[in-house]
């Protein structure tokens, strides 16, 4: 990355969210501004068919650190991976366009990346000190069958793999997102097996998160989204990962204060 590049990247992946991007641009570009490095935001769209593009590119000629993909639709993965490979910042942040998670909650993710390092930050919903408000009992229990299924099946270790939120490295995301393979809501369990059989670094992080109707999730897209954690096993079988077996930890860095 050039020196005078962004020191974080903000991903947003974003599909027929005409309704709500230009407020939360708003809410993540007010709160970046306060901070003394350099950024951005790449909204990832993914092939949306409402205002979504014409409302970010109003946005984006405010506020030129804001930038955006145009992709065709491929899925939540494939814009994530995306928008991802799009940055050299050392530091990518990804950001449901919802913001169920408030963005001032950034900082929990940049004082430990700037102080100890680490590979991944996932936002957590079950570390201690997390909070959830307004989740409907029904899609708790979902969500928490669902954890419980990737422990067995994928990940161990980690209590909530599918929060929206996560940081990573510059060198993680590139390594991790070179190989993704799986684009629909599954792809968090897969980018998560990616780091472990990497040996990354992983670290959950408590967040403040508040359930929004209209989410683009679903319990059939959850359904497939099991699937998806029988298709990592089997990409890892057939050999299909290869390249991500070397650690990309990345040593602390400075840049944030």
């Amino acid at each position: 990355m050039a020196s005078n590049g962004p020191y974080l990247t903000v991903v947003i992946p974003a599909y027929n969210e005409e309704a709500r991007i230009t407020d939360s641009l708003g809410r993540v570009i007010r709160h970046l501004s306060t901070k003394p490095f350099a950024w951005e935001i790449i909204v990832a769209n993914d092939g949306s068919s409402d205002g979504t593009i014409e409302a970010v590119r109003r946005v984006a000629i405010a506020e030129p650190r804001v930038r955006m993909l145009d992709l065709k639709h491929g899925g939540k993965g494939w814009a994530v991976s995306r928008g991802m490979l799009a940055s050299q910042a050392p530091w990518r942040f990804l950001c449901d366009a919802d913001l169920s998670m408030p963005p001032e909650q950034i900082d929990r993710f940049l004082i430990p990346a700037a102080q100890y390092g680490y590979d991944v930050g996932l936002g957590s919903r079950e570390a201690p000190g997390a909070r959830r408000f307004n989740e409907p009992f029904r899609r708790h229990l979902f969500g928490r069958l669902f954890n419980r299924a990737v422990r067995i099946l994928a990940v161990r270790g980690l209590d909530d793999t599918q929060c929206g939120f996560k940081m990573f490295s510059g060198a993680a995301a590139d390594r991790i997102f070179k190989v993704q393979r799986l684009h629909g809501f599954g792809f968090d369990v897969e980018v998560l097996f990616l780091a472990r059989k990497s040996r990354m670094k992983l670290v959950e992080i408590p967040i403040d998160w508040y359930f929004h109707g209209g989410s683009s999730m679903t319990f059939r897209k959850g359904g497939l989204a099991f699937i998806d954690i029988v298709r990592v096993r089997l990409n890892d079988l057939a050999r299909r990962y290869r390249g991500i077996n070397a650690p990309a930890s990345a040593p602390p860095d400075k840049g944030a204060r």
